[in-house]
This record gives C-alpha cells, sequence and structure tokens, in this order.
C-alpha cells in the first residue's frame, strides 16, 4: 500500500468496495428472481371491494334558479373573463 494513504482511507475504501459487491449481488439475484418467475394470470377488471358499499344509483343533477340580478351579474362575470 502507498505510505501517504491513511488507515482510516484504506478502510473506507474497502468498506465501499463490500457495500458495492453486495449491490450488485443483491441487484444480480433480484433481476433473477423477477426475470424467471412465471407469469402471473391476469386481475380480472372489476374486483368487488367488501369494504366499500356499491352505489345503487347515480347522485340526482342538482340545480338553483338564479334571480334576474344573479344572472346579470353572471352575464358581466363572464363578460369580465372572456377579456382577460
Amino acid at each position: 500500500m502507498p505510505e501517504h494513504v491513511s488507515i482510516l482511507q484504506q478502510i473506507g475504501l474497502a468498506v465501499l468496495v463490500i457495500a458495492t459487491v453486495a449491490w450488485v449481488v443483491g441487484l444480480v439475484r433480484l433481476v433473477r428472481v423477477v426475470a424467471f418467475a412465471p407469469p402471473r394470470p391476469p386481475l380480472p377488471r372489476s374486483l368487488p371491494l367488501g369494504a366499500l358499499p356499491g352505489q345503487a344509483k347515480a347522485p340526482a343533477v342538482e340545480s338553483v334558479p338564479l334571480t334576474a340580478d344573479e344572472q346579470d351579474a353572471f352575464v358581466g362575470l363572464v363578460r369580465q373573463f372572456s377579456r382577460s
């Protein structure tokens, strides 16, 4: 070993090399497991969710009648936004 390299630098390098080798080995094992695993059957499109109740029917559409003043204010607001 070179004499100008401290023992802490040598230990640090050894730890990094060991961590890199462990990471590469783990990655290779993971890729092998995923690559050679048998394919899963496709999931059905509509899975029943037992915790959520089914929706009986669509909600009704709500509407509120506007007064003439409210309609004029809305028209003015639409004109103001269309200018921008």
